[in-house]
Protein backbone atom coordinates (compact mmCIF):
# COMPACT_ATOMS: atom_id res chain seq x y z
CA UNK A 1 0.00 0.00 0.00
CA UNK A 2 2.60 2.67 0.87
CA UNK A 3 4.55 1.89 -2.60
CA UNK A 4 1.00 2.17 -4.34
CA UNK A 5 0.68 5.24 -2.18
CA UNK A 6 3.83 7.06 -3.22
CA UNK A 7 3.74 5.89 -6.88
CA UNK A 8 0.21 7.62 -7.38
CA UNK A 9 1.10 10.65 -5.30
CA UNK A 10 4.39 11.08 -7.68
CA UNK A 11 1.77 11.11 -10.97
CA UNK A 12 -0.81 13.25 -9.17
CA UNK A 13 1.42 16.26 -8.23
CA UNK A 14 3.09 18.41 -10.30
CA UNK A 15 5.51 18.22 -12.11
CA UNK A 16 4.20 14.13 -12.43
CA UNK A 17 0.61 15.53 -13.64
CA UNK A 18 2.23 17.53 -16.29
CA UNK A 19 4.14 14.51 -17.14
CA UNK A 20 1.25 12.70 -17.66
CA UNK A 21 -0.97 15.42 -19.50
CA UNK A 22 2.29 15.87 -21.57
CA UNK A 23 2.68 12.15 -22.29
CA UNK A 24 -0.78 11.51 -23.16
CA UNK A 25 -1.21 14.61 -24.97
CA UNK A 26 1.87 13.07 -27.60
CA UNK A 27 -0.46 9.62 -28.10
CA UNK A 28 -3.28 11.41 -28.91
CA UNK A 29 -1.83 13.38 -31.31
CA UNK A 30 0.47 10.65 -32.75
CA UNK A 31 -2.64 8.79 -32.84
CA UNK A 32 -4.06 11.47 -34.78
CA UNK A 33 -1.43 11.27 -37.06
CA UNK A 34 0.20 14.42 -36.25
CA UNK A 35 3.86 12.62 -35.23
CA UNK A 36 5.68 15.40 -34.70
CA UNK A 37 3.57 17.26 -32.09
CA UNK A 38 2.87 14.08 -31.20
CA UNK A 39 6.89 12.99 -30.18
CA UNK A 40 7.71 16.46 -29.59
CA UNK A 41 5.32 15.73 -26.31
CA UNK A 42 5.91 12.83 -25.56
CA UNK A 43 9.95 13.83 -25.15
CA UNK A 44 9.40 16.72 -23.17
CA UNK A 45 7.67 14.60 -20.59
CA UNK A 46 10.11 11.95 -20.52
CA UNK A 47 12.41 15.34 -19.98
CA UNK A 48 11.04 16.66 -17.43
CA UNK A 49 10.58 12.99 -15.77
CA UNK A 50 14.34 12.89 -16.15
CA UNK A 51 15.10 16.78 -14.90
CA UNK A 52 12.79 15.49 -11.77
CA UNK A 53 14.48 12.53 -10.66
CA UNK A 54 16.76 12.45 -7.50
CA UNK A 55 19.78 11.22 -9.41
CA UNK A 56 19.65 13.63 -11.76
CA UNK A 57 19.77 16.07 -9.54
CA UNK A 58 22.27 15.02 -7.46
CA UNK A 59 24.52 14.40 -10.47
CA UNK A 60 24.21 17.78 -11.48
CA UNK A 61 25.09 19.42 -7.35
CA UNK A 62 27.41 16.84 -7.28
CA UNK A 63 29.44 18.68 -10.38
CA UNK A 64 28.97 22.02 -8.25
CA UNK A 65 29.59 21.08 -4.80
CA UNK A 66 32.67 18.65 -5.46
CA UNK A 67 35.49 20.35 -3.55
CA UNK A 68 33.07 22.41 -1.47
CA UNK A 69 34.62 21.03 1.91
CA UNK A 70 34.11 22.51 5.79
CA UNK A 71 37.37 23.50 6.91
CA UNK A 72 39.07 21.64 9.85
CA UNK A 73 39.40 24.74 11.88
CA UNK A 74 37.99 28.25 11.22
CA UNK A 75 39.89 31.44 10.74
CA UNK A 76 38.97 35.08 10.15
CA UNK A 77 37.99 38.47 11.90
CA UNK A 78 34.69 38.74 10.15
CA UNK A 79 31.74 36.29 8.66
CA UNK A 80 30.56 37.73 5.12
CA UNK A 81 26.63 36.07 5.18
CA UNK A 82 25.05 35.71 1.66
CA UNK A 83 21.47 36.06 1.44
CA UNK A 84 19.64 32.96 -0.37
CA UNK A 85 16.12 34.34 -0.96
CA UNK A 86 13.55 35.31 1.32
CA UNK A 87 9.67 35.04 1.77
CA UNK A 88 8.76 38.80 2.03
CA UNK A 89 5.54 38.75 3.27
CA UNK A 90 5.73 35.92 5.94
CA UNK A 91 4.65 36.97 9.43
CA UNK A 92 7.36 36.18 11.82
CA UNK A 93 7.78 36.06 15.82
CA UNK A 94 9.74 39.02 15.66
CA UNK A 95 8.34 40.77 12.39
CA UNK A 96 7.68 40.55 8.82
CA UNK A 97 9.65 38.52 5.93
CA UNK A 98 11.44 35.01 7.15
CA UNK A 99 14.44 33.44 5.31
CA UNK A 100 14.05 30.61 2.47
CA UNK A 101 14.78 27.48 3.76
CA UNK A 102 18.43 27.68 1.84
CA UNK A 103 19.06 30.96 3.56
CA UNK A 104 18.47 29.47 6.96
CA UNK A 105 20.89 26.68 6.54
CA UNK A 106 23.28 29.38 5.85
CA UNK A 107 21.89 31.79 8.70
CA UNK A 108 22.29 28.81 10.87
CA UNK A 109 25.89 28.19 9.64
CA UNK A 110 26.82 31.84 10.21
CA UNK A 111 25.49 32.12 13.42
CA UNK A 112 27.55 28.49 14.59
CA UNK A 113 30.96 29.66 13.33
CA UNK A 114 30.12 33.41 14.57
CA UNK A 115 29.91 31.57 18.00
CA UNK A 116 33.18 29.61 17.79
CA UNK A 117 35.16 32.99 16.75
CA UNK A 118 33.10 35.81 18.37
CA UNK A 119 33.59 37.85 15.41
CA UNK A 120 31.62 40.11 13.36
CA UNK A 121 28.97 39.42 10.72
CA UNK A 122 28.13 41.28 7.32
CA UNK A 123 24.71 39.98 6.37
CA UNK A 124 24.88 40.99 2.68
CA UNK A 125 21.81 40.70 0.07
CA UNK A 126 18.79 43.79 -0.67
CA UNK A 127 15.83 43.53 -2.43
CA UNK A 128 15.00 42.81 -5.83
CA UNK A 129 12.41 45.28 -6.41
CA UNK A 130 12.72 48.65 -5.76
CA UNK A 131 10.88 49.41 -2.38
CA UNK A 132 11.06 45.56 -1.14
CA UNK A 133 12.49 44.24 1.66
CA UNK A 134 15.77 43.70 1.64
CA UNK A 135 17.18 40.10 2.54
CA UNK A 136 20.36 41.69 4.81
CA UNK A 137 17.30 43.42 6.88
CA UNK A 138 15.24 39.52 7.67
CA UNK A 139 18.99 37.95 8.03
CA UNK A 140 20.03 40.48 10.79
CA UNK A 141 16.98 40.50 12.61
CA UNK A 142 17.08 36.61 13.03
CA UNK A 143 20.91 36.75 13.67
CA UNK A 144 19.99 38.79 16.66
CA UNK A 145 17.38 36.66 17.66
CA UNK A 146 19.33 33.71 17.24
CA UNK A 147 22.02 35.88 20.02
CA UNK A 148 24.09 37.18 17.81
CA UNK A 149 25.10 40.80 19.41
CA UNK A 150 23.29 43.76 16.98
CA UNK A 151 26.68 45.77 17.58
CA UNK A 152 28.26 42.74 16.01
CA UNK A 153 26.00 42.90 12.88
CA UNK A 154 26.94 45.16 9.57
CA UNK A 155 24.05 45.22 7.22
CA UNK A 156 24.96 45.18 3.03
CA UNK A 157 21.46 46.36 2.04
CA UNK A 158 22.58 47.28 -1.88
CA UNK A 159 23.53 44.15 -3.81
CA UNK A 160 21.08 42.05 -6.00
CA UNK A 161 23.31 39.66 -6.84
CA UNK A 162 26.92 37.66 -6.17
CA UNK A 163 29.01 40.06 -7.77
CA UNK A 164 27.17 43.05 -5.98
CA UNK A 165 27.58 41.29 -3.14
CA UNK A 166 31.52 40.63 -3.51
CA UNK A 167 32.02 44.84 -4.19
CA UNK A 168 29.81 46.02 -1.51
CA UNK A 169 31.15 43.87 0.86
CA UNK A 170 35.03 44.52 -0.10
CA UNK A 171 34.48 48.58 0.80
CA UNK A 172 32.66 47.21 3.63
CA UNK A 173 35.57 45.31 4.94
CA UNK A 174 38.12 48.53 3.87
CA UNK A 175 36.07 50.30 5.72
CA UNK A 176 36.15 48.20 8.95
CA UNK A 177 39.41 47.08 8.33
CA UNK A 178 39.08 43.33 7.73
CA UNK A 179 41.07 41.37 6.47
CA UNK A 180 40.30 37.58 6.67
CA UNK A 181 37.05 37.31 5.41
CA UNK A 182 35.19 33.96 6.30
CA UNK A 183 32.48 33.48 3.45
CA UNK A 184 29.00 31.75 4.33
CA UNK A 185 26.83 30.55 1.47
CA UNK A 186 25.42 27.56 0.10
CA UNK A 187 27.86 24.49 -0.94
CA UNK A 188 26.49 24.97 -4.73
CA UNK A 189 27.12 28.67 -5.20
CA UNK A 190 30.48 28.48 -3.67
CA UNK A 191 32.48 28.13 -6.68
CA UNK A 192 30.75 31.25 -8.21
CA UNK A 193 30.64 32.95 -5.05
CA UNK A 194 34.67 32.74 -4.24
CA UNK A 195 35.32 33.45 -8.03
CA UNK A 196 33.38 37.06 -7.63
CA UNK A 197 35.33 37.62 -4.79
CA UNK A 198 38.33 37.21 -6.00
CA UNK A 199 38.08 39.00 -9.08
CA UNK A 200 36.34 42.06 -6.46
CA UNK A 201 40.07 41.61 -5.18
CA UNK A 202 39.03 40.20 -1.57
CA UNK A 203 40.24 36.33 -0.73
CA UNK A 204 37.91 34.75 1.40
CA UNK A 205 37.95 31.30 3.62
CA UNK A 206 34.86 29.39 2.28
CA UNK A 207 32.53 27.46 4.82
CA UNK A 208 29.82 26.30 2.99
CA UNK A 209 26.65 25.50 3.90
CA UNK A 210 23.15 24.15 2.58
CA UNK A 211 25.25 20.52 1.46
CA UNK A 212 22.68 18.40 -0.71
CA UNK A 213 24.73 15.32 -1.88
CA UNK A 214 26.67 13.09 0.06
CA UNK A 215 28.00 9.61 -0.36
CA UNK A 216 25.44 7.71 -1.72
CA UNK A 217 25.67 3.95 -2.50
CA UNK A 218 22.28 3.13 -4.25
CA UNK A 219 19.15 4.37 -5.10
CA UNK A 220 15.78 2.77 -4.34
CA UNK A 221 12.59 2.56 -7.41
CA UNK A 222 11.60 5.54 -5.41
CA UNK A 223 14.61 7.66 -6.38
CA UNK A 224 13.55 7.55 -10.08
CA UNK A 225 9.82 8.59 -9.78
CA UNK A 226 9.34 12.95 -10.45
CA UNK A 227 9.37 14.91 -7.27
CA UNK A 228 9.47 18.32 -6.77
CA UNK A 229 12.03 19.03 -4.85
CA UNK A 230 14.25 16.91 -7.16
CA UNK A 231 13.27 19.15 -9.84
CA UNK A 232 13.99 22.33 -7.54
CA UNK A 233 17.44 21.14 -7.15
CA UNK A 234 18.08 20.44 -10.88
CA UNK A 235 16.20 23.93 -11.93
CA UNK A 236 19.21 25.54 -8.88
CA UNK A 237 22.11 23.65 -10.35
CA UNK A 238 21.22 24.48 -14.31
CA UNK A 239 20.95 28.12 -13.08
CA UNK A 240 24.51 28.05 -11.49
CA UNK A 241 25.86 26.92 -14.29
CA UNK A 242 24.89 29.31 -16.27
CA UNK A 243 26.32 32.08 -13.93
CA UNK A 244 29.52 30.44 -13.98
CA UNK A 245 29.53 30.25 -17.47
CA UNK A 246 28.75 33.66 -17.69
CA UNK A 247 31.54 34.45 -15.27
CA UNK A 248 33.74 32.71 -17.40
CA UNK A 249 33.07 34.54 -20.64
CA UNK A 250 32.89 38.03 -19.23
CA UNK A 251 36.92 37.30 -17.49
Amino acid sequence: MFAIKKFLTAFLLPPGIFIVLLFCSGVWLARRKNWKAGVFNAVLALLLWFCSTAPFADFLMGGLEKGAKIPASLHGDVIILLGGGIYEYARDLSGRGTPSEEALSRLVTAVRAQKRMNVPVIASGGAWLKGGTSEAGVLKRFLTDLGVPESMIVVEERSRDTAENARYCREICARYGFRKPLLVTSSYHMRRSVAAFNRAGVTTQPLPAFIITGVREEYSLFHYLPSVGALRCTSAALHEYLGLMFYRLTQ
